[in-house]
């Protein structure tokens, strides 16, 4: 069967760091929604605060449905924190919201990475949707050419997470600088926002491995047909 041949052990490291990653963020996240931040700011307020103190007035701030689906959307210029990071005085709500204002920072002063990534948003949904089609076919039909092909489409989405690391971690440094630096926070409360942001970092780096290994499973497997 295509999907249990022996190439799937290729993925299991990647699975597994994952499904741990998963827990780490669950975790620490839920950990520090429940320390209050003394001086008992919103997300939102905060979000508010930062964004007008870099000169971003016009940049709304909407609420979205569901848990850590916050996010500063390029495109339009919106920031949406969940209702959970919008209205909450939690350590792991602000330093959410003070992470999605770092990227509203990068967009602003067109932070290279940032820049690239954005560009690249189409190709690699198209590689996404395509890669694994293409490449099945090309198995199933023994046809060397899509193999290759389905290869280098699945080639951009792990560029595209590659490009992603960089653009997660300086968000969140801004983040905690900014969050120091204006007293936001401090102290319990800077390293608690702090853990966060390094749990929500490791999410990114477990998406990474996997499309890494997804890629190394693809070539390992045109290899085997072509012997």
């Amino acid at each position: 069967m295509f999907y249990f041949d022996s190439t799937m052990i290729i993925l299991l490291p990647a699975l597994l760091i994952s499904a741990w990653a998963q827990m780490k963020i669950s975790s620490t996240y839920e950990k520090y929604s429940r320390l209050r931040s003394s001086n008992g700011y919103t997300g939102a307020q905060v979000a508010r605060r930062l964004l007008d103190g870099h000169g971003l007035h016009d940049v709304p701030i909407e609420i979205v449905r569901g848990k850590l689906t916050d996010h500063y959307d390029p495109r339009s210029r919106v920031m949406r924190l969940s209702s959970e990071v919008y209205h909450g005085t939690s350590v792991a709500a602000i330093g959410v919201a003070a992470h999605e204002t770092g990227h509203a920072f990068q967009h602003e002063e067109r932070y290279s990475p940032l820049v690239i990534r954005n560009s690249i948003v189409p190709v690699a949904n198209i590689s996404s949707r395509l890669s694994w089609v293409i490449f099945f076919v090309g198995l199933v039909f023994s046809i060397p050419s899509l193999l290759e092909v389905g290869i280098y489409l699945f080639l951009g989405v792990v560029i595209f997470q590659l490009i992603t690391l960089p653009v997660e971690f300086n968000a969140s440094n801004r983040a905690m600088n900014v969050l120091e630096g204006t007293g936001i926070l401090y102290g319990e409360e800077a390293d608690g926002a702090r853990k966060v942001l390094r749990a929500a970092a490791m999410t990114y780096v477990a998406a990474a491995i996997t499309a890494i290994s997804q890629l190394l499973r693809l070539i390992a497997l045109s290899n085997r047909r072509r012997d």
